[in-house]
């Protein structure tokens, strides 16, 4: 490793993020991924010039990237969902798609491939981000949570799907061939995952469990890896392979070792949430190009328009197709924002802007930065909208939740 003490750093500042976060609680919610980007910006190289990379941090920031996508993909229970959700959900996705491609030809002049990478990153969500939120606050369980999870889920994979399509380097027709390819490959493996596993599987990760062996864990690791490959190997984005990795393992912990799968994700997400995920977003702060936001007069300008379009582009849809149980405003405008909150796909998607040399450093620090401040607000206001609720119809709205999934 170059930079030893980049890695401590940023160690550090993963450390520290959660202190902060703790710290300002009793004032206000602020996640605690809103730290761990600032206080990487603060040792990043526009501010104190602390920390540099490597191939180990990037590697390790990566990793990051698609365990964050992979735990997302995990979460998602399309059982529970229900199929009139997620085609809600779809609508309200390739709505905001034709909405996203539209404003930015509009505002780009009709540069298509400027227009591509904007109007993608507009209609992106960050599952990732939400659910440990909604989570938190004691809101993914029950119809609220599950509408909301169907939504962001479908926010998420669309703008992964996009990416295949429109940044693979291959014409629109050879894209969806090889996706096509790659959606037959793991649909495959989903069926040998729904088969029951040999009576030795569970044994051995109930006997390994709280053991040096971590089998389940190791297992989960070598299934990332396995889908990580894979979509490598069909020359897609690996964030696709890690989104079908994480439903993937969910169907075989949930079907072979129900009695342990709480346990196993537990441990998982220790790995995920306690050093791949902060790290990830550590580095992301101090990868963000603050100069380029604050220089002149355009970037700082255009952050708030991005921020208005992602509620616009991708919060207007979702709150027209939201279901008909989600009746009062305050739970569609909650809705609205949850999917409107986005960060590691923008993040993403703006990467691949500024190496093809697309966008400008000005316009991709806009969009990170605007991405950032979604992260913050919208899912402050979120609950705030819903304790609006006057007590009759939070009751009501609550009933409709808990039996709500017949209606739709």
């Amino acid at each position: 490793m170059d930079n030893p003490g980049t890695l401590i750093l940023i160690m550090a500042m993963a450390a520290l993020a959660p202190l902060l976060a703790a710290s300002v609680s009793r004032l206000l919610s602020v996640p605690v991924v809103i730290f761990e980007i600032l206080l990487g910006i603060l040792i990043g190289p526009d501010v104190l010039d602390w920390a540099h990379h490597d191939q180990v941090i990037d590697a390790l920031s990566d990793l990051g990237l698609s365990m964050l996508i992979f735990l997302a993909g995990y979460e998602i229970r399309f059982a529970d969902v229900g199929g009139p959700v997620l085609r809600r959900a779809g609508g309200a996705w390739v709505v905001s798609l034709v909405l996203g491609l539209g404003i930015s030809l509009a505002l780009n002049g009709g540069d298509l491939a400027r227009s591509l990478v904007i109007g993608t990153a507009l209609t992106s969500t960050a599952l990732g981000a939400v659910l440990p939120i909604l989570r938190d606050s004691g809101r993914l369980e029950g119809r609220f949570g599950t509408v909301v999870t169907g939504f962001c889920a479908v926010g998420e994979f669309g703008p992964i799907i996009a990416m295949a399509l429109l940044f693979s380097g291959r014409s629109p027709g050879a894209a969806s061939v090889v996706l096509a390819v790659f959606a037959v490959v793991t649909a495959g493996a989903v069926w040998w995952a729904s088969r029951p596993r040999p009576a030795w599987f569970g044994r051995l990760v109930a006997t390994t469990l709280h053991s040096s062996s971590q089998f389940a864990v190791r297992y989960v690791m070598l299934l990332l890896a396995a889908m990580l490959g894979l979509s490598e190997l069909f020359g897609l984005d690996t964030l696709l392979g890690a989104f079908a990795g994480g439903m993937l393992t969910r169907i075989i912990l949930r079907g072979s070792v129900p009695e342990s799968s709480g346990t196993i994700l537990s441990k998982v997400e220790a790995i995920g949430f306690g050093f791949l995920v902060p790290f990830f977003y550590v580095v992301t702060g101090i990868d963000f190009d603050l100069r380029a936001l604050l220089d002149g007069g355009r970037p700082l300008a255009l952050l708030p328009v991005f921020l208005l379009l992602f509620l616009v582009v991708r919060g207007g849809p979702v709150f027209a197709f939201a279901p008909p149980d989600l009746s009062s405003r305050p739970e569609r405008g909650a809705l609205a924002l949850y999917a409107a909150t986005c960060l590691p796909l923008v993040v993403a998607i703006t990467t691949i802007g500024l190496d093809e040399k697309v966008i400008g450093t000005g316009e991709g620090a806009a969009l990170v930065g605007a991405a950032m401040v979604s992260v913050l607000v919208f899912p402050l206001l979120a609950p705030w909208l819903l304790e609006r609720k006057e007590g009759p119809d939070a009751g009501a709205g609550g009933a409709r939740a808990e039996r709500g999934g017949e209606a739709w």
